[in-house]
């Protein structure tokens, strides 16, 4: 499908923003990056940014978006299914927080802090294409939220008995999106040294304990 110019130049902007965010951020506090900054470094003015992103909290949601279907492409990749799967997303997230330690636990605040869960931020399929060039059939995935692909690894797991305490599996979801995230704030408030440590030891006392 043809791209017109205006959204080839709209797409490109939005990754130019998240990757700047990226580059300024670190190790460092999510508001300790500013606005003027990433337009000083993307070359755009306030006016050009807040067309994009309504408020600088809008980019932790656009990285998320684009950490699930980096997660998704990379899974799809490795041909077993179900508890691997689940494994791969605990380490995932171990493995971003080292990196952006301060974007992770403002995601975190940010969507704690909300009456009701946010609207999944628009990435068009120009924009995955940018942000995964050596991926082919990139808009082919179904881009799915961490609950969503929780829940489908987790079915997947249980009709391949690598969970024999079976039940909602929805629930289930449940049970390891808080163990994620709360495994992220735990290691923050204690100053953990590994978090990939920490993470591994959790995801194994779920599974041994739904397994025993």
């Amino acid at each position: 499908m043809e791209v017109g110019v205006r959204e080839k130049k709209s797409a490109t902007l939005k990754v130019q923003i998240l990757r700047a965010t990226l580059e300024l951020l670190g190790k460092k506090a999510f508001k300790d990056v500013y606005v003027d900054q990433i337009c000083e470094k993307v070359r755009i003015s306030k006016v050009t940014f807040f067309k994009y992103f309504p408020q600088k909290e809008d980019i932790l949601l656009y990285y998320q978006r684009v950490w699930c279907l980096e997660n998704i492409v990379n899974i799809s990749k490795n041909k077993k299914e179900g508890i691997t799967r689940v494994k791969a997303l605990f380490e995932s997230m171990a493995v971003a927080y080292e990196k952006h330690p301060g974007l992770i636990l403002s995601l975190i605040s940010y969507l704690t802090s909300l009456s009701r869960p946010p609207a999944p931020f628009p990435l068009r399929p120009i924009e995955r294409q940018m942000l995964f060039e050596n991926v082919d059939n990139i808009n082919d995935f179904e881009l799915l939220s961490l609950p969503q692909m929780l829940e489908k690894y987790l079915l997947e797991a249980v009709f391949l008995s690598e969970i024999k305490n079976t039940r909602d599996t929805k629930e289930l979801s449940y049970l390891f999106l808080s163990s994620i995230y709360g495994t992220v704030i735990t290691a923050h408030l204690r100053q953990v040294d590994s978090l990939q440590i920490l993470m591994k030891r959790n995801y194994e006392a779920l599974i041994k304990g739904l397994n025993s």
